[in-house]
């Protein structure tokens, strides 16, 4: 099976993302088949750095989208999945993150083909704090052994409310329902309220923890503090929106493009 990957690119001479591009497209040249799959960039800001990567890259990139301004990472990845074919899984990944693993998008794949009903399987940052021996609501998760035929591998996933968005694929199944990526604003929250539309649709999220991933944005530049600034002014609407999904007022379904 095929995977559609989007990844939404922000590069500005102000955040400085462009060294973190340059290891991202390194690390998938070396851990995924890109004659098999097909990477897409969705590109809300460039510098003449980034243009230079994107050439030298273009052997494994299918598509580029030159936006004509930030359309923030939801709108930026959604630009890309409206192109993804019928069945198709999609990948939704950020631009500063080095994977050390090859085959990650074939046990991923695995994984739902093994258990139809998850909605998104994320790679785990070492920054997240969902563990099975927690006990609150938000941190609390669980380690689930999936269906295993005789001579099959042994697969097994970690449940969580949500799942963060750094490297996550989305089940062609939750895609029919819930359609695209939703953010009330430009940075942040999409993988937070996909996490909870995911749920409301009848899927579990679970990310594969033992595939070893490294977000590499120091976070020192001023955009890493407008952006912290900025989640802090949209939380409580979000919080507002999440509960919405979970109560069933709001309908998960959500298409930019009718």
């Amino acid at each position: 099976m095929s995977v559609l990957i989007a990844m939404a690119v922000y590069s500005t001479e102000e955040n400085k993302k462009d060294e973190c591009l340059a290891k991202t497209l390194k690390s998938l040249d070396e851990t995924v088949d890109l004659k098999k799959h097909k990477l897409r960039l969705s590109v809300n800001g460039a510098t003449d750095e980034t243009k230079k990567l994107i050439r030298y890259h273009s052997n494994i990139i299918d598509k580029v989208f030159w936006n004509e301004s930030n359309l923030g990472t939801a709108e930026a990845i959604n630009l890309v999945w409206r192109e993804r074919e019928p069945g198709q899984h999609c990948i939704k990944m950020d631009d500063d993150v080095v994977i050390h693993q090859a085959g990650w998008i074939e046990l991923m794949c695995e994984a739902i083909a093994r258990e139809p009903k998850l909605g998104i399987v994320g790679l785990k940052r070492k920054d997240c704090w969902e563990r099975p021996w927690e006990t609150s609501f938000e941190k609390k998760s669980e380690l689930i052994y999936l269906p295993q035929e005789p001579g099959e591998k042994c697969i097994i996933v970690e449940a969580a409310n949500h799942v963060m968005g750094t490297c996550q694929m989305y089940n062609s199944d939750l895609l029919d329902k819930m359609g695209y990526l939703f953010q009330p604003c430009k940075y942040g929250y999409d993988d937070v309220l996909a996490s909870w539309r995911s749920h409301a649709g009848g899927f579990k999220n679970v990310f594969i923890p033992y595939i070893e991933i490294d977000h590499i944005d120091d976070g020192k530049t001023p955009y890493q503090i407008w952006k912290e600034n900025h989640s802090k002014e949209v939380q409580k609407l979000v919080e507002n929106i999440a509960h919405e999904y979970r109560n069933g007022s709001r309908s998960i379904y959500y298409n930019p493009f009718l």
